[in-house]
């Protein structure tokens, strides 16, 4: 098992920063598609308002996270029972489906084709919650935050190469062919490799040959779940309201950024990709750093506070320096808060629940992203389409109270 463990590692996390690069691709794309009048690939027709787009685009995000919802906890704990890997592979592969239908979707200017890929992608979603459960099956509490921290660093990784590589494919200025359908394609390809390494290359890190039976309201009776442990409740509490403020910060960035600063996909793809650089400085270093002298619980407390402020910041700057500067404070604190949620609720829970306990986390962070993207979209109408980013701060801000009120420190 030990070999299998140090074979696994790798392999989870090189699964995890392809994954996540097939994610990044698509942040710079989607807005053009439905929130950019001026760029040639609205899908709009020209009598339909902007604010009708705005709408469209949260529920066109929302979709995803109800669909992963529902599927998240049933793989998390079907993980348990047949393993990491199958359902890791069964995942990816799925996501690669899912990001074909879009790209078809954009190239037959289908809306109901996207809906459905959207659809399929969430259901196949679950694959972050299984990766997760694996390497805590293979790791020590005391090295959990760590070991977190390398998932976040993939995710700062992906999200410097994805953004920047999906704004490149879709610029025929760069290659004449090259279109929005362009970098989902790709997308594509690359689950498809992953999909392959993780079967073929993946040490199994749990097993067990005990029945198991789908229960599809699972996600629902999770949440009741969730809220019955006492020992993570007010921690599941607080990760919802964070997941949420995150929602509606990421549904509408892109957005505010055409808004406010006029970037375009290629733009949008290059200061995501930057942000990803402080993300990984963040949790690959800074996390890292700071958990050898501080426990999770002190680091929330700071980091919870820090992550809104940095939100409220982005109200600051009118040219690009200042935005660049905000934008390394927002990875820095709220990377340091993506790691240390899912580690805390990690090593306050037994080891032979642990696919279940990350799967209802993610049930949890899925719920948490669910309804934003629509509020979103009719704040952007109603309000401005800055008005997510804001709000969004003081979503987090209120996660940081809960936490501080209620969550107290475990005694070893």
């Amino acid at each position: 098992m030990k070999k299998q463990s140090s074979r696994a590692l790798p392999v989870i996390l090189m699964a995890i920063f392809l994954d996540l690069i097939c994610n990044g691709i698509i942040v710079p794309i989607v807005p053009q598609l439905l929130a950019n009048p001026n760029s040639p690939y609205y899908l709009l027709p020209s009598y339909v308002p902007i604010s009708y787009g705005y709408v469209i685009l949260g529920l066109l995000i929302a979709v995803y996270p109800i669909a992963m919802f529902f599927a998240s906890p049933i793989m998390g704990e079907y993980s348990d029972f047949v393993g990491r890997r199958k359902i890791m592979t069964l995942s990816l592969f799925g996501s690669a489906v899912s990001l074909g239908l879009f790209a078809l979707g954009i190239y037959t200017r289908s809306l109901s084709m996207l809906f459905v890929a959207r659809i399929i992608g969430g259901i196949m979603g679950g694959n972050l919650s299984v990766a997760q459960a694996a390497i805590a099956d293979i790791t020590p509490p005391k090295l959990r935050a760590s070991r977190f921290g390398l998932i976040g660093a993939a995710y700062g990784v992906g999200f410097i190469v994805g953004p920047v590589v999906g704004g490149v494919l879709a610029d025929p200025n760069i290659i004449s062919w090259f279109n929005a359908s362009t970098p989902f394609l790709l997308a594509a390809l690359i689950s498809l490799i992953n999909a392959g390494l993780v079967f073929g290359l993946m040490g199994e890190t749990r097993a067990s040959t005990e029945s198991f039976i789908i229960t599809w309201h699972k996600a629902i009776t999770d949440i009741f779940h969730a809220y019955g442990m006492k020992k993570v409740r007010m921690i599941f509490v607080s990760n919802f309201l964070f997941q949420s403020g995150l929602t509606l910060f990421a549904t509408f960035f892109s957005v505010f950024l055409i808004s406010g600063f006029n970037f375009n996909q290629t733009e949008i793809g290059y200061y995501i990709g930057f942000v990803g650089i402080w993300a990984i400085v963040s949790q690959g270093v800074l996390l890292r750093i700071l958990s050898r002298h501080f426990d999770e619980f002190l680091l929330l407390r700071i980091f919870l506070l820090l992550g809104s402020g940095a939100m409220f910041a982005f109200y600051i700057p009118n040219h690009i320096v200042g935005l660049l500067i905000v934008g390394a404070l927002f990875a820095l604190t709220n990377g340091v808060n993506m790691a240390l949620l899912p580690s805390i609720v990690s090593r306050r829970s037994s080891a032979s629940v642990q696919g279940e306990i990350l799967g209802i986390n993610a049930s949890v962070q899925a719920l948490a992203q669910t309804t934003p993207p629509i509020l979103a979209g009719f704040m952007a109408a109603e309000i401005s389409p800055s008005a997510p980013v804001y709000i969004a701060g003081g979503v987090i801000g209120l996660g940081w109270i809960i936490f501080m009120m209620f969550v107290k420190k475990e005694v070893e």
